[in-house]
């Protein structure tokens, strides 16, 4: 893993910080008049395009799904192993959301279909019980902030042109603190 540098730019910012004095109360007034007076004059007022949502047919991605029954069961018992596991314990944020792009691209490349990802449980008090079970993985008191994130980032649009579904492992996998992902073959869209 790799250690990003130490930021060396606190005493620029410590110096940007004590020259801004912050707005009284009564300045925001003057603020709006000024931007009032701006938008009259039309100063400095750019135009921006309204936001289009893109529809199911302009190629974005489909939405990630639940795995087949059959598929699901098959994990909840344990019987299916994935055939590469990433580990995500340690990595900040934005590191792991990087890495695990790139594995899952790399891996769906590489044809493989099912993927362990490992982020977790955190470390609260009750981390440490495994009592098994589906729903038991989604309480609230066991999620880490990997954990918690990774669900989203497997539903945003550049995950979903890689990943069908995904679901928590079985405890000889990580249990709850990893997850079961199924990417699409390399032909799919």
């Amino acid at each position: 893993m790799r250690k990003l540098p130490p930021l060396q730019d606190h005493g620029l910012w410590d110096e940007v910080r004590r020259s801004v004095t912050p707005l009284r109360p009564g300045h925001r007034s003057e603020l709006k008049e000024m931007v009032s007076t701006a938008v009259v004059h039309n100063i400095a007022t750019p135009k921006v395009a309204p936001f289009r949502r893109r529809s199911a047919d302009h190629g974005s991605p489909p939405p990630i799904a639940q795995l087949d029954r059959r598929l699901s069961q098959r994990l909840s018992r344990g019987q299916l192993d994935p055939e590469s596991t990433l580990d995500l314990h340690g990595d900040n944020l934005e590191i792991a959301r990087m890495r695990l792009y790139h594995f899952i691209e790399q891996r769906r490349r590489d044809g493989q279909r099912m993927i362990l990802v490992i982020t977790g449980k955190g470390s609260s008090p009750f981390a440490r019980h495994t009592l098994h079970g589906v729903s038991h993985f989604h309480s609230p008191e066991r999620e880490g902030r990997l954990r918690r994130e990774v669900p989203g980032w497997l539903h945003e649009t550049i995950f979903r042109t890689h990943v069908i579904g995904y679901q928590p492992a079985h405890p000889r996998h990580g249990g709850g603190g990893a997850f079961y992902v199924r990417l699409r073959q390399f032909h799919e869209k």
